[in-house]
């Protein structure tokens, strides 16, 4: 560098003035003794001030400023003094001030040459001409690659010209998948042409561009601007290729870097030196340029990951030193620029807030322009018409957007016009693969010398071995990650080939030996288009390496994906290689006989591949767009529609190119469905936006950034009109304004066709809102439209209010702050008019809703104005203002409107008075039905109001009209003090409606009781009082307690401390009054004080005080006062945590209250204790006992109040702990004379041989006992009264009572009955014997041997086995029973033909035999199986007969119907799947037709006959004599609806059926029909099962029409019928008042069958069990069910398995809801 003279008078104050800040920074790093020989340069009262300031920097500047303001010669002094004594000078700095030195005289008398001075001045001056030197060859090394570079650039670049948009990242937040992008975030960005990125030095800035966007002939442009002297503060710029840096395999320094692959300077190493110290004191001066990242072979390191310290000489890898660089751990504030992908970007490390600047493309004035260069010297008329055919065509202009794509469509259209001049009519490439394979062509021509005469095809013919050649080694370098080739590599055929086409072009390589002779391919995007013919063309190619190479690229990316250099353009070109268009290129190129076959055959993997990719969840909006692109390349209609079959494109954060827009309206285009673009903070051109229009089936748009500001609606505005098939459009969260607005409007007009408009979170103003809200009657299908987050004043809002008058199809203003403002419309009104003066009742209901607005009671006045007009109005919401007290008034004057039916002033500064005024309205004010307030009026406040009428607020009338509404006042959460409970309470008192009062979830202080309770009896249009969660001291309840006394209105009085409470009243006296005081903590005091209170009430039915805590002495209390109360019907004392000696006492209530007719304690888990009380002179009582574990004490007590008991007595003992000890006593004890007493005792022993013993031992204790059983684990005995001798004391009895004996199911063995046999001999008087489910064996055959000669009046004897044979001594026995046995059960066992045979030898001498059991008896064979029916038909005595699942042969059949028709007493048969084998004829129509002699029969079973329509022919012949006929069962007979319309028919004479059972036959609507009608003609109907019949949805209509008459009917089964709709069913149960069990299960019923059944639930007073298993009720229907359940104890259980129900807490408190079989 050359100095310039200066002279020493003027420029030694300017380098003291411009150099201030860098000669502080200096001084303040040097050594203080630097400072004490500057302090001698100043006069002494001066060096005094400086050194007394109290920090080093402010002392610094007092020197530097005292010397700016000196003489020039003070000036010179003191920066020779620096010169000499700083050892940190910027070089710059040096340079100014060795001019100075070197112009004034005496210089080297100041800087005398000695070891402790500074460098020789004329060292310096050595060291800077070097840098100077160097930095002129740097400029001249530029200004040469520029020319290389821009050799065959067709349009001079200007910088000025291109833009970029820049934004500031922070490396240190970026996260994988570009979590910035990806969750909405936007950092700013502004745009700025590329010729300012290096005027701001000091920083990292990353240019992304996509692949032929021009980066790297920018940056040479870049260079060459600064070579050329723009950007002074730039003193060095190095420009490194990634594509050079790649040939870098050992560590380096960054010296090596700069010397060894830039430039290396000719001055060897001295010059070296200076130029790298230069480098180190001044890298702000220093500038990278690293263009090409995305051909760098790997990745930047992490730079935490980095060695510390790094120094500028040590030796790195290339990608540490270049993350140090990027990163400033290596020469800090010098100026980096990185070229790159959009999608490398992430790669990057920078420093602590590093610059991204996206390049953005050509316009398409810039696009004209280029295309107009290109073809200037080829001729006017082939200019114009190349710029007419790429500006005419969308795909190839979108495509030119970016600026190498540009080029080499100029180049296509070039080659296509250059062949053919004389076309009119030019056949254009569609897609971006098609270009290249036509810009090979092109190339290709160039090798034979220009255009070629004929067509492509030939071309890629004649050079199909050279491009397969190239082909291969574009693959090799794909899969290598090399796009630099060496000499080497190819054959120098190839390469002289490569680069006459200019598909090659030669590059000089710096290699670590030397320079090299290398090639590369053209373009990246060349070399992966050559990539893809090897892959489409090559043979060997698999359908798996397709697949790997074929991937859907995302423009979001993790630091951990693994680097390529490539530009991701390979699975594009794939795809359109796929494209049918190429296939006659490709099978030229693969050259083989069948080379159309194999090509097809890749083409239609592709597709496949792509296919697959459709509807992955994974997709993103960049692979959704990647995706788009593909099947835009393969042009395929079919797979574009696979791709639109998603309804929402959504797109976030990603640019969007002209290319990108394309694809997407050819991919929308090809939809069957309507779809929606939604774009979030996409960067997207504005000439991008008349893609859209293309965009076909596009029904809603969506623009959701600040990005997207006025300009961008401008543009939006213009395309708006023509999207015909858009019904909504959403600009939100944007920058527009009221001027775009205005534009927005004017364009919208030209939609009438839109549904929603929403702007929302936006700049508007009230100016932009009466603009929108003028649009409104303009869109004649306007539903919605969105205007919250603008700057909207009062004013706007009820701007909108007063078109709620005058556009009648406005349905709906909700406004919610400044957040939501919403405008609805009806969606029945096609046409949005303005009304007239006179609106029709046919306007639709509107609803206004303005909350958090601030409005007051001044605002409310121009409100009701701008309401005033609108007189269909129906609710207005005003919640969450200001309104105050006095707005309820004015507000009570809005339903002048007529038609208004709520107002809600919600938390609006009212309070209690306010409240107690407005309580006075609902007896003067009509309209007025319900006011719903909470906490004193200051949170909700909600004004319920008729809307029967129109006009103003009318008053009562005077003549009792209006007494039937019904009105409702509540006060819910509110602490209600008595003062204000008196005023409420009398305003209330006037009021004449029926009325409801609500006092929930609140507090009251027994003041404020005593007034409301002092107040009730006056209240007489009162229904309820809810107290439900209601703060209530015990005293206060029993003072509400008091009103049953004081108030004879009451009915019920639930009164629970934070449960449901609440009082009910009738408008006359109650017959009969409920009172639950229930979680209460009562004591004794209170229990007197219950009791007092209860004396004087006179007409109380039940009474429950379960859950308070009572303690056995309470009870005692309380029990003992019995007497005095006046208790109809029930006691409830359930879960107040008593003991055995509680339970004694209320057992010794029997005793003491002649009212007691039942006592029901179990202290179990769930407590339960039950008082019954009854008429006077009740003749039998009832004591139930469970769970108490008593011991002998309490035993003996309990022994001791039961004989007191005079009355006949049934006791129930259960799982008490009871011994048989404790069981033989109590029978003893049991024994005096009484009338009646049945004792059941259940203990889990009493099975086996303990039952067999207790039974024998009891019978020989008392001689009482009249009936004993065991059933499972339950143990009963009757006694009855009978004058008879004591039992003696070794308990032999004279004669035993008993009657009937039972053992059922309790695990009762032979071997046991032993025990017993010895006392059944005594038992003369038994009638009835009865085993079920034993094993009776040996040692049973035995028993009854010796037992049943003994039993002389022994009439029924039942044996049901559990399938074991009949032993012939039982069978003996039993002739011994001949005489007097009437009724013989032998079901369930296994009987042989010999035993059969005797069986039916035994039979014919049973006289009087009445009744016998021979159901599911098996192994005979048939001729046993006849001599059994052939004894069973002497027993012509029978009255009934069962043999179900009976084998019989034909003969026997026949034998049996013979037997039948002279068994003219039967009136019981059932032969239920009873199995008749069928040889000649039907043995079931002839066991049919012997029924006809039966004129007596009441019971006839006949399921799983399957007698079909036959067989019901043959039976309804006899059916209308069966006059007695109750029960007929029928079920499983393939009856149809012909034969099933003629059995109903001959049933409609048995009008004394009680049963019928038709279920699992093919019985459709029409026999339902039928059905229907006869129904009323059987009164006494109580059971009814037509399950698995498809009566389908008008035979149930049918069917619930005739159920209404079944008032006897108890169970109805309607399961798998065939229809979800049975409302009607549900319906109908009301009426059927004995109803007991339904079940409509398997049906798909939904919510409103449920919903049906929880309104008619609480009418059924007797159903018990319902079950709705397998259908399709959710948690709403459940949650109606739950909540009628809460009046309908009566219910046990809703079976609700297998319905899609999401169980919560709520459905979970009513254990009466089943979810499951467990």
């Amino acid at each position: 560098m050359k100095m310039e003279e200066v002279d020493l008078e003027e420029d030694v104050m300017n380098v003291v003035a411009e150099e201030a800040t860098v000669i502080v920074d200096v001084l303040c790093r040097e050594r203080s003794n630097v400072l004490e020989q500057i302090y001698g340069l100043v006069e002494r009262s001066t060096r005094d001030w400086l050194q007394s300031l109290p920090s080093l920097r402010e002392r610094v500047l007092g020197i530097v400023d005292y010397f700016r303001a000196s003489d020039p010669q003070k000036c010179c002094q003191f920066l020779q003094t620096m010169w000499m004594f700083c050892q940190s000078i910027p070089l710059d700095l040096e340079t100014k001030v060795l001019s100075i030195a070197g112009s004034s005289s005496g210089v080297q008398g100041c800087f005398p040459e000695n070891e402790n001075s500074p460098r020789s001045c004329n060292v310096k001056r050595l060291c800077l001409d070097q840098v100077e030197s160097y930095t002129n060859a740097v400029k001249l090394l530029l200004q040469q690659k520029f020319e290389r570079v821009t050799k065959d650039v067709v349009k001079e670049v200007c910088l000025d010209e291109a833009w970029l948009c820049l934004r500031q990242r922070h490396s240190a937040r970026v996260r994988d998948k570009s979590a910035q992008a990806q969750e909405g975030e936007e950092p700013s960005e502004h745009k700025e042409s590329v010729e300012s990125l290096l005027r701001t030095t000091g920083r990292v800035v990353v240019l992304l561009g996509q692949a032929g966007s021009g980066k790297t002939l920018l940056m040479h442009c870049l260079a060459h601007h600064w070579a050329q002297g723009f950007y002074p503060s730039i003193k060095l710029l190095f420009l490194l290729e990634f594509r050079q840096l790649n040939l870098v395999s050992q560590p380096l320094s960054l010296k090596e870097l700069l010397f060894s692959f830039f430039l290396l300077p000719e001055g060897g190493v001295e010059q070296s030196e200076a130029v790298f110290s230069y480098i180190l004191s001044n890298p702000e001066k220093i500038c990278f340029i690293f263009d090409g990242y995305d051909e760098f072979g790997t990745k930047f390191t992490d730079p935490e990951k980095l060695p510390s310290p790094l120094g500028p000489y040590q030796q790195l890898s290339v990608t540490d030193l270049l993350s140090g660089i990027c990163s400033y751990k290596i020469l800090p504030k010098c100026t980096v620029l990185v070229t790159c992908r959009p999608r490398d970007v992430i790669d990057l490390f920078g420093s602590s807030g590093y610059f991204v600047a996206e390049l953005l493309g050509f316009s398409q004035r810039r696009v004209k322009e280029y295309t107009e260069t290109y073809f200037q010297e080829k001729g006017s008329e082939l200019k114009e018409r190349a710029v007419n055919l790429l500006m005419g065509n969308r795909h190839l202009l979108s495509m030119s957007h970016v600026p190498a794509l540009c080029h080499v469509c100029c180049i296509c259209l070039d080659h296509f016009l250059s062949e053919d001049t004389s076309q009119s009519h030019v056949k254009l490439p569609t897609s971006l693969t098609q270009i290249y394979l036509h810009i090979l062509s092109a190339f290709l021509s160039r090798c034979q010398g220009g255009g070629s005469t004929n067509v492509s095809m030939p071309l890629l013919q004649k050079y199909r071995s050279q491009i397969a050649e190239l082909s291969r080694l574009a693959m090799h370098g794909l899969e290598n990650s090399r796009i630099v080739f060496l000499a080497q590599d190819l054959s120098t055929e190839l390469m002289n080939f490569g680069a006459n086409a200019g598909i090659l072009s030669r590059v000089d390589l710096t290699c670590a030996d030397g320079s090299h002779l290398g090639c590369a391919f053209m373009h990246l995007t060349m070399q992966e288009f050559l990539s893809a013919l090897h892959l489409m063309t090559s043979p060997g190619i698999s359908e798996s390496q397709l697949k790997r190479k074929l991937n859907l690229k995302s423009r979001w990316t993790a630091r951990t994906d693994p680097k390529t250099v490539f530009t991701d353009s390979l699975h594009l070109f794939m795809c359109g290689l796929a494209a049918k268009a190429c296939r006659p290129s490709l099978a030229l190129l693969e050259g083989s006989d069948d080379a159309t076959a194999v090509v097809k055959k890749r083409q239609e993997t592709v597709l496949k591949i792509l296919r697959s990719f459709v509807g992955t969840a994974s997709q993103t909006g960049p692979k959704i767009i990647e995706l788009c692109r593909c099947a835009h390349e393969t042009q395929d209609v079919s797979l574009a529609k696979d791709v639109a079959s998603r309804t929402t494109f959504e797109l976030r954060n990603i640019r969007l190119s002209p290319v990108d827009m394309d694809a997407l309206a050819f991919v929308t285009s090809a939809a069957d469905q309507m779809v929606c673009l939604d774009f979030g903070g996409c960067s997207i051109e504005l000439e991008c936006l008349s893609i859209i229009p293309n965009c076909k089936n596009l029904e809603h748009l969506i623009f959701r950034s600040r990005k997207y500001d006025d300009k961008f609606a401008e543009a939006l505005s213009s395309i708006l009109p023509d999207l015909q098939d858009l019904k909504q459009l959403h600009f939100i969260s944007g920058g527009l304004t009221d001027t775009g607005t205005e534009k927005l409007i004017k364009a919208l007009e030209c939609c009438p066709q839109i549904t929603h408009l929403n702007v929302s979170d936006n700049s508007l103003s009230d100016e932009g809102v009466k603009m929108i809200a003028d649009l409104f009657p303009k869109l004649a299908n306007i539903t919605s439209v969105m205007l919250g987050k603008n700057n909207i004043s009062r004013n706007g809002i009820f701007m909108l209010v007063e078109k709620m008058a005058s556009i009648l199809s406005l349905q709906k203003v909700h406004v919610r702050g400044k957040k939501e403002i919403s405008v609805m419309f009806s969606p029945n009104s096609r046409k949005p008019s303005v009304s007239t003066d006179d609106p029709k009742d046919t306007e639709d209901p509107k609803e206004l809703i303005l909350n958090n607005y601030d409005l007051k009671l001044t605002h409310l006045t121009k409100l009701c104005s701008k309401l005033r007009g609108c007189s269909s109005l129906i609710i207005l919401n005003l919640s969450n203002n200001s309104l105050g007290n006095k707005s309820l008034k004015k507000l009570l004057e809005l339903s002048r409107l007529g038609t208004i039916q709520e107002i809600n002033v919600s938390d609006n500064e009212v309070d209690m008075d306010g409240l107690v005024s407005l309580s006075a309205s609902l007896n003067t004010e009509k309209n007025l039905r319900e006011i719903n307030a909470s906490h004193s009026g200051k949170q909700k406040m909600i004004l319920k109001l008729n809307s029967s009428t129109r006009g103003a607020l009318k008053p009562l009338s005077t003549d009792g009209s209006d007494l039937h509404l019904c009105k409702k006042f509540s006060l819910t959460h509110s602490d209600i003090h008595p003062t204000d409970m008196n005023r409420l309470c009398k305003n209330l008192a006037k009021c004449k409606h029926l009325l409801e009062l609500d006092f929930s979830h609140g507090t009251l202080k027994d003041e404020s009781v005593e007034r409301l309770q002092m107040l009730l009896p006056g209240m007489t249009s009162l229904q309820l009082l809810n107290l439900s969660y209601v703060q209530m001291s015990t005293d206060g309840a029993l003072l509400l307690v008091r009103s049953l006394a004081d108030c004879p209105r009451i009915t019920t009085m639930e009164l629970r401390q934070q449960g449901e409470s609440f009082v009910r009243f009738r408008q006359i006296t109650a017959g009969a009054a409920t009172c639950k005081l229930i979680q209460y903590k009562l004591n004794g005091d209170n229990v007197k004080d219950l009791s007092g209170i209860l004396e004087h009430c006179s007409y109380l039915a039940d009474l429950d005080l379960s859950s308070n805590f009572l303690r056995d002495e309470d009870v005692k209390s309380f029990v003992n006062l019995l007497p005095r109360l006046q208790i109809s019907n029930s006691l409830s004392l359930s879960n107040n945590k008593l003991t055995q000696l509680g339970a004694l006492y209320l057992v010794n209530s029997l005793n003491s209250c002649e009212k007691v007719a039942a006592v029901d304690v179990s202290l179990g888990a769930e407590e339960r204790v039950l008082i019954r009380f009854g008429q006077e002179n009740i003749t039998g009582k009832m004591l139930s006992l469970r769970e108490c574990d008593f011991e002998m004490d309490h035993w003996k007590n309990l022994l001791e109040i039961l004989n007191k008991c005079p009355s006949e007595l049934k006791l129930d003992l259960r799982n008490n702990g009871l011994n048989a000890e404790m069981i033989k006593h109590l029978v003893t004890q049991l024994r005096s004379d009484c009338d009646c007493r049945t004792i059941q005792i259940e203990e889990p022993w009493i099975k086996a041989e303990a039952a067999v013993r207790l039974v024998s031992s009891c019978l020989d204790l008392n001689s009482h006992i009249r009936e004993i059983r065991v059933e499972k684990t339950c143990f009963e005995i009757s006694l009855e009264g009978l004058p008879s001798s004591a039992p003696s004391e070794n308990g032999d009895f004279s004669q035993s009572t008993v009657r009937f004996i039972s053992f059922g199911d309790c695990e009762v063995e032979g071997q046991h009955l032993t025990f017993l046999q010895s006392t059944l001999q005594k038992c003369s008087s038994l009638l009835k014997l009865h085993f079920s489910q034993t094993t009776l064996g040996t040692n049973g055959a035995e028993f009854f041997s010796s037992v049943l000669p003994c039993l002389k009046k022994l009439k029924t004897l039942s044996l049901h086995s559990k399938g074991e044979g009949l032993d012939e001594a039982v069978i003996f026995a039993l002739q011994s029973s001949q005489k007097h046995l009437e009724n013989l059960s032998l079901s369930h066992h296994v009987i042989n033909d010999s035993e059969a045979a005797k069986l039916g030898s035994a039979l014919q001498g049973w006289t009087q035999m009445r009744s016998l059991n021979l159901s599911h008896c098996t192994g005979w064979t048939a001729a046993g199986g006849y001599k059994l029916v052939c004894g069973l038909v002497h027993c012509i005595t029978l009255e009934e007969m069962r043999l179900d699942s009976v084998a019989l042969d034909e003969k026997s059949a026949v034998c049996l119907a013979q037997g039948i028709r002279t068994m003219t007493s039967l009136k019981k048969i059932s032969l239920n799947k009873i199995q008749v084998e069928v040889v000649e004829g039907s043995g079931v129509l002839c066991l049919l037709a012997c029924l006809q002699s039966l004129d007596g029969l009441e019971e006839l079973e006949l399921e799983g006959l399957r007698m079909g329509d036959q067989g019901i022919k043959e039976l309804v012949k006899y059916i209308p004599k069966w006059t007695t006929l109750r029960k007929i069962n029928l079920s499983e007979n393939c009856v149809s609806d012909q034969a099933g319309e003629m059995l109903v028919k001959a049933l409609s004479h048995c009008r004394a059926l009680q049963q019928l059972h038709l279920f699992r036959n093919k019985l459709g609507h029409e026999f339902a029909v039928r059905l229907g009608q006869v129904l009323p003609s059987l009164p006494q109907l109580s059971e009814l099962d037509l399950s698995e019949n498809q009566i389908g949805q008008k035979g149930s209509l049918s069917l619930s029409e005739g159920l209404v008459s079944l008032k006897t009917l108890k169970k109805l089964c309607l399961t798998a019928i065939g229809t979800s709709d049975l409302i009607c069913i549900a319906s109908c149960l009301k009426h059927c008042t004995s109803i007991e069990s339904i079940s409509l299960a398997w049906n798909e019923c939904g919510n409103d069958v449920a919903e049906k059944l929880a309104e008619v639930l609480p009418q059924c007073s007797t159903l018990k069990k319902i079950d709705l298993e397998a259908n399709n009720i959710n948690i709403t229907g459940a949650k109606a069910l739950v909540k009628c359940l809460q009046c309908c104890p009566w219910i046990e259980v809703i079976r609700l398995w297998r319905n899609p129900i999401v169980k919560d807490d709520q459905i979970l408190r009513d254990q009466r809801l089943n979810f499951s079989p467990t």
